[in-house]
């Protein structure tokens, strides 16, 4: 057999296992997951755990604006930590990540139930980085209808995501990060995305996508969920 025609034989027979490893991978058993979910957060250590956290998702949490890293303030703790056990345990492919989120940097099980709470608790950024197309546009207006007639069922009306099943909460998070996100798990690149999302999201052309990402980073965040300024920075850090 040539060598071009073996090369693309396995594409054609690694091209199912996109889908196969996403399903296996959304809720794998072991790692540390339950053990944190179960213990008693220690917010002093949550805060020295953070530090290590702090270098690219900013002291108040509010990652960046451009995508690279995203928002985790206000994030539910039992998102955070399936996120971070998923890139220890390499179900999630994430290099940038992957040596801080390891037990040698921040801990085990407790450490990971310390961190999430403090994460948990902070402010949020009012001044997300958001989409193209403000509110009244026709872009916003059918994002919003892909969003309710797509979205709703798992992230909520507003956003707020569900804790108990792992569903983030995405109101406030930076446009360029969803969107990257998204388009990843449309195309099975996150190994870790829920299954039923995939399927869900499969028709979606890339303005779909765009348009749907832009409604939901303009969903307003409540005000008791925010920090009082863009200009906030963190007293813990000072």
């Amino acid at each position: 057999m040539k060598k071009s025609t073996l090369t693309l034989l396995l594409v054609v027979l690694l091209i199912p296992m996109v889908s196969v490893n996403a399903q296996q991978h959304w809720m794998n058993e072991g790692g540390e997951r339950e053990d944190a979910m179960t213990l008693t957060p220690n917010l002093e250590n949550g805060l020295e755990v953070y530090e290590v956290c702090s270098g690219c998702h900013l002291p108040e949490g509010w990652g960046t604006q451009e995508g690279t890293f995203p928002q985790l303030a206000g994030q539910h703790s039992s998102v955070s930590i399936k996120q971070l056990d998923d890139i220890r345990e390499l179900n999630r492919d994430n290099p940038t990540m992957y040596p801080f989120a390891l037990p040698r940097s921040i801990g085990g099980a407790q450490s990971l139930a310390d961190v999430v709470a403090y994460i948990e608790k902070l402010p949020m950024n009012p001044d997300n980085g958001k989409g193209e197309w403000a509110a009244g546009t026709s872009e916003f207006k059918q994002g919003k209808k892909l969003y309710l007639d797509n979205c709703i069922q798992c992230h909520g009306e507003n956003g707020e995501g569900m804790a108990d099943k792992f569903y983030p909460l995405i109101m406030g998070q930076h446009y360029k990060y969803m969107l990257r996100q998204f388009e990843w798990i449309r195309d099975g690149k996150r190994r870790n995305a829920n299954p039923d999302m995939i399927k869900q999201i499969a028709s979606f052309n890339d303005k779909d996508m765009q348009m749907v990402i832009n409604y939901v980073s303009r969903i307003p965040v409540p005000k008791d969920m925010v920090a009082p300024s863009k200009d906030w920075m963190n007293p813990d850090f000072d």
